[in-house]
Order: structure tokens, then C-alpha cells, then sequence
């Protein structure tokens, strides 16, 4: 059964090489790959080998990769195609970038892979689209990198041409391994502002952190009302080092606002001086977050965490002599947490505002009752 497949499926494909457009080749050949056709009896028998029939259809499918030649323009891009470049894509596009501080995902990466030509993205006319392709081609980049680039534009030409899918039909065609998709498909979400959609695909498992900083900063810069759920998630799923101060400043600030304690583990990742200054801005965060006369949440997990020697020192200090003091409510962090660490020696000599008097009192009497 499995030789008179590979002979109808041969047949199939001669046919379609000698009748039929590279369009719709790559249609066939993806019917032919398909799920439903493997789990057919026609395709296997009742009695068929999955394991034989897998090798098979995968041999089949780098035999037929071969036959796409990328530097072709109209095997990329088929005349078929209708342009999605009109004015309101325009518009989009340029009020996208604006949105993402002027500079696009694409932008980065064709950047990153040589091609600095202002304004290559995107292709507004069909000599536009050609000159990319071309700039593309000469570019002294690796094919998947190219194919990546392709596969990218296709995206756009999927929302006016429908199905079938050009990019579709290109991934099948071109052979383009799955974590190039995965994480084009996810920066061309990340440039449409589709942040929750972009996080499934830049997030996952096979990829690396190519561009961590920017998803980062993107991703806080753009959370909706301080609902920092999408930066957290992709920061705990990627676990990247982020190299730039500015991510690693906002990163943190989601953190200090969402989870105080998380944030004070994460700056302990960091060396001495570094990890003093996140420190300081954990407790300037968790300030600054209070309103009127309340502390908030976050400041009352902060003031009961296990510090060690070094930060209950950088507390004290920023909070009396540093720029913390100047910060409302400091005083009283300053007073719960030395009654949280039992230091109520020290609190005799405290100064205390309408609110505490009364805690102060009783416990200035029973320290004193302890001393005679």
C-alpha cells in the first residue's frame, strides 16, 4: 500500500509540475502532507506503517523544497497577489512605529541583518516590493534569515488576499524551520500592537531571546492599566538577561507594582551596587504607589520581608539620611519595621504623629516595665 502511495502521490506531483502553476504545486503538495491524508486508508491501509509512511512524506517534502528558488521574485511574491500596501496600511504602519518609539520589530531585525536602507518597510509600490526582494537576495545573510524576511511581508498580503494564505503557502514551499515562523510571526504581532497574540509566539519554548529588551520594554511601556500580566509572563516563560538599563528599570518597576517579593528576589541577581539601587527603587515604588494617608499593599509586604544585613542597612539609610526621606509616609515605614524586627529599644527616642502615638506609648511603658 505504501509503494502504490508514493507512486500516486509521484504521479500527483509530476502532473501538477507540468499543468499546474507553483502556486498551486505547493497546494497540492500540502494536501497531500496533510493530517487527514495520512490518517486515510487510502493513504495507509488498514493495516498501514505510520513510522514508513512520516519518512516518507518528509523525503517527499525536501524534494519538492528544492524546487522553490527564493531569488525568483514571482515565486515569492505571485502575480495572483494583490498589494495590501494602500494608503490606510500606510498610515497604520506609520502610526505603529511612532507607537513603538519610531523604530518597528522589522525595522530591528532588518537592521541587525545588514539591510540599514531608510524606509525599506514598507514596500509601498510593486518596484518597492521588488527592490526589497532584491535587497534581500544580494544581502550577505543566511538563507533562513532571507526566507524569515519573506515570510514577514507575506503576513501582511494574507489580510487582503485570504485563504489560501500566501505565507502558508510559502512555509510549506520554502521549507522555513518553525522557530524562524514562530518568531516572525510574533514580532509582526508585536508591530501590529497585538501584544497578547505576539506572546504566544515569542515566548516559546524553542526560541531565544533575540530582542528580549525591546519585547520588555515594549510590553511595560504599553500595559494596560498597570496590568502588567504579558511583560511578567514572557519575562518567567523567556528568562532572558537583559542588557540595557531601561528594561531591566522597567521590568522591575512591573514587578515592584505586581509582586514585592519577586522583585527583591530579582535584585538580588545582581552585583552589590546594582542591587542597592533596585533596592532603593523597590521601596521609592511601593511609596510612591500609596495614597493619601494609606499604605498600600505592596509597602506593607516590603516592610515584613526577611531582609539581610545589607539591605536592612541600604533601608535604614535611604530612608533616613538618603532621598527616601523625603518620601511621604517614610517615618512610618521606618517605625513598622523596626517593631516588625522587635528593635523597640530604638523606638523610645521616636517621634511619632497622631496615628502611632498610642502604639508608641504602650510600648515605651513595657519596655520600660522590662528595664526596672
Amino acid at each position: 500500500m505504501l509503494e502504490f502511495y508514493a507512486q500516486s502521490s509521484l504521479i500527483i506531483i509530476t502532473a501538477a509540475w507540468w499543468g499546474s502553476s507553483h502556486r498551486e504545486l505547493v497546494a497540492t503538495l500540502h494536501v497531500i502532507l496533510s493530517p487527514k491524508a495520512r490518517a486515510s486508508q487510502i493513504c495507509l491501509g488498514q493495516n498501514g506503517n505510520q513510522q514508513q509512511f512520516d519518512l516518507f512524506s518528509h523525503s517527499l517534502l525536501r524534494v519538492f523544497v528544492t524546487m522553490l528558488d527564493y531569488t525568483q521574485f514571482h515565486q515569492v511574491f505571485p502575480a495572483s497577489l494583490h498589494s495590501p500596501y494602500d494608503r490606510k496600511l500606510q498610515q497604520d504602519i506609520d502610526a505603529h512605529r511612532k507607537t513603538l518609539s519610531g523604530v518597528l520589530f522589522i525595522d530591528r531585525v532588518l537592521r541587525a541583518l545588514g539591510i540599514a536602507k531608510a524606509k525599506v518597510y514598507p514596500p509601498k509600490t510593486d518596484n518597492a516590493l521588488k527592490q526589497f526582494h532584491q535587497s534581500v537576495c544580494d544581502a550577505a545573510m543566511s538563507t533562513h534569515h532571507k526566507l524569515s524576511l519573506f515570510y514577514y511581508v507575506l503576513l501582511d498580503f494574507d489580510a487582503v488576499n485570504g485563504p489560501p494564505y500566501a505565507s502558508q503557502e510559502f512555509v510549506v514551499a520554502s521549507g522555513i524551520p518553525a522557530n524562524y515562523q514562530l518568531f516572525m510571526q510574533g514580532l509582526w504581532y508585536m508591530d501590529h500592537l497585538e501584544f497578547s497574540s505576539a506572546l504566544e509566539y515569542v515566548s516559546h519554548p524553542s526560541l531565544g531571546p533575540d530582542f528580549s529588551d525591546d519585547i520588555i520594554i515594549a510590553l511595560v511601556q504599553h500595559a494596560p492599566n498597570d496590568d502588567y500580566t504579558l511583560p511578567l509572563a514572557y519575562y518567567t516563560s523567556v528568562r532572558p538577561i537583559l542588557r540595557s538599563s531601561i528594561a531591566v528599570e522597567l521590568l522591575f518597576d512591573a514587578m515592584s507594582r505586581t509582586n514585592v517579593t519577586e522583585a527583591l528576589l530579582y535584585s538580588r541577581t545582581f552585583p552589590d551596587h546594582a542591587r542597592e539601587q533596585l533596592f532603593q527603587r523597590l521601596i521609592a515604588s511601593v511609596l510612591d504607589g500609596s495614597k493619601g494617608d494609606e499604605i498600600t499593599s505592596q509597602a506593607s509586604e516590603l516592610v515584613f520581608l526577611p531582609f539581610d544585613s545589607a539591605e536592612d542597612a541600604w533601608f535604614e539609610d535611604f530612608l533616613s539620611n538618603g532621598e527616601g526621606r523625603t518620601l511621604k509616609r517614610a517615618k512610618d515605614m521606618l517605625l513598622v519595621r523596626r517593631i516588625a524586627c522587635d528593635r523597640f529599644d530604638e523606638l523610645t527616642k521616636y517621634k511619632a504623629n497622631n496615628q502611632w502615638a498610642a502604639v508608641l506609648e504602650g510600648i515605651k511603658s513595657g519596655v520600660e516595665a522590662h528595664l526596672e
